[in-house]
C-alpha cells in the first residue's frame, strides 16, 4: 500500500468531511496555518473553529480567482475568463495587470506566482499576447524576459511553477481546439526568453496520443497528466510508449519517460498533487494512487464543477480548492460554504512496482 487512512477520514464511502458556513460565494482559498482565507474577498478568514470573519475590503470589480506566492506575501486576484487582474502585497494594491482580449472569454487567464530556485518570487503571465509568456520580479515589477521573441500559436493557460522553482508548466491549447502541455526550463528561459516560444522539454507529440485535459506537478521532477478521449491522430498513435486516450500518467523530466500509465474510468478534472497520488476534482473529489491507478478514496457528498481542460466556449468554472501544506486536509469551496476533507496519508512503506498497464 502507498497510503494509510487517517483516523476518521478518507474511506471509499466518503467520510471525514467537516463543513464550514460562508456568507456569499467562496472564490478563492488558501491555508494560513489552521485558518482559511479568501484572498479575492479582501482577506475574508475562517478560523480553525469554523467561524467566518469578514474583511470589509472590496475591490469593486468581479474578480473570481486568486493565486498566492509561495511565501504567502503576494496575491494576484483575477477574472478567470476576463482580462483584468490585481497584484496585491498583503492587502495593499501594487499594480493592475492585463492580458489580451483575444479569446479571453474562451480560456482561463494564464497566471502563476512562484519562486525560482534562488528563492526570488516571480509573476508569470501573458500581459501582451496570448502566445507570449513573460516573467517578472514580483517585488520590483522588473520584466526578466527581455529580447526578441518568435512565438508559436499556443494559447498558454494554467501556468504553474514547479515546487523546486526550476520549471514552468503551461497546460493550454492549440487551435482546433486541442489541449496540450509544455514544460520550460526557467533558468534557461531567463537567459534566452525565446525558449518560452518553443516546444520546451516535452517530446512534442511522441509522448502522448490524446488531448491533454489536465496536468500538475507532483514534485520538481514528476508531472501528472490526464488525457481525454480525443486522439492526437499522429503517426505514433500505436506507440506503446505514449500516453493514450483517457489515461492518467506520470512523466519524469529527468528520465524522459512515463513512470506510470493507467486507464481512467472518466474525466479527471483538475489535478492536485498529494504525495504519491493526485486528487482529481471532477463532479466530486477522488484520491488516486498514481503507481497503481486505484481510487483510494472518494467523497461523492462534496460537489465540484464538471470541468475539464483550460478552454471552452461555455464556461464551467474551475473548482476552488486548497491542499493544506502538510497534506492532511483539502478545503473545497461549496455553494453554501467550505468542505474540509481529511485525506488518507502516505505510508512509510514500499510502493508497488512501476506499472505500464493500458
Amino acid at each position: 500500500m502507498t497510503y494509510c487512512d487517517t483516523p476518521g477520514g478518507g474511506s471509499m464511502g466518503g467520510t471525514g468531511v467537516v463543513r464550514w458556513k460562508a456568507t456569499g460565494k467562496v472564490r478563492s482559498l488558501v491555508w494560513d496555518g489552521e485558518d482559511l482565507v479568501d484572498r479575492v474577498d479582501g482577506g475574508r478568514r475562517w478560523t480553525s473553529d469554523g467561524v467566518e470573519h469578514l474583511s470589509g475590503r472590496l475591490y469593486a470589480y468581479p474578480f473570481d480567482r486568486a493565486v498566492v506566492s509561495p511565501s504567502g506575501r503576494y496575491t494576484v486576484a483575477y477574472t478567470e475568463r476576463g482580462t483584468k487582474a490585481l497584484l496585491l502585497d498583503g492587502q495593499r494594491i501594487v499594480r493592475e495587470l492585463n492580458r489580451s482580449y483575444y479569446h479571453a472569454k474562451d480560456f482561463d487567464y494564464p497566471m502563476a506566482l512562484g519562486a525560482l530556485a534562488d528563492g526570488r518570487e516571480v509573476l508569470v503571465h501573458c500581459p501582451d499576447s496570448y502566445e507570449v509568456i513573460e516573467i517578472e520580479d514580483v517585488a520590483t515589477g522588473e520584466r526578466l524576459t527581455h529580447g526578441e521573441r518568435t512565438p508559436s500559436d499556443v494559447f498558454h493557460s494554467r501556468l504553474a511553477v514547479s515546487p523546486d522553482g526550476k520549471h514552468l508548466l503551461s497546460a493550454g491549447w492549440l487551435w482546433s481546439p486541442f489541449g496540450i502541455a509544455r514544460v520550460y526550463e526557467l533558468e534557461r528561459a531567463l537567459a534566452e526568453p525565446a525558449v518560452l516560444d518553443g516546444e520546451g522539454l516535452l517530446p512534442s507529440w511522441s509522448w502522448v496520443d490524446a488531448e491533454i485535459e489536465a496536468a500538475g506537478w507532483l514534485d520538481g521532477d514528476r508531472l501528472a497528466v490526464a488525457t481525454g478521449e480525443d486522439e492526437a491522430g499522429d503517426d505514433d498513435e500505436d506507440d506503446p510508449a505514449t500516453l493514450g486516450p483517457r489515461q492518467l500518467g506520470v512523466w519524469s523530466l529527468s528520465e524522459q519517460r512515463w513512470l506510470h500509465r493507467h486507464r481512467l474510468e472518466g474525466p479527471a478534472g483538475t489535478l492536485i498533487g498529494h504525495g504519491e497520488g493526485v486528487v482529481a476534482l471532477y463532479e466530486h473529489p477522488r484520491l488516486i494512487d498514481v503507481a497503481s491507478g486505484a481510487v483510494l478514496a472518494e467523497w461523492p457528498e462534496v460537489k465540484v464543477p464538471r470541468r475539464v481542460g483550460s478552454y471552452g466556449v461555455k464556461h464551467v468554472p474551475t473548482p476552488v480548492a486548497a491542499l493544506h501544506p502538510d497534506g492532511s486536509r483539502l478545503a473545497v469551496a461549496q455553494t453554501d460554504g467550505i468542505a474540509i476533507i481529511a485525506l488518507p496519508q502516505p505510508a512509510s512503506c514500499t510502493s508497488p512496482p512501476e506499472s505500464f498497464s493500458r
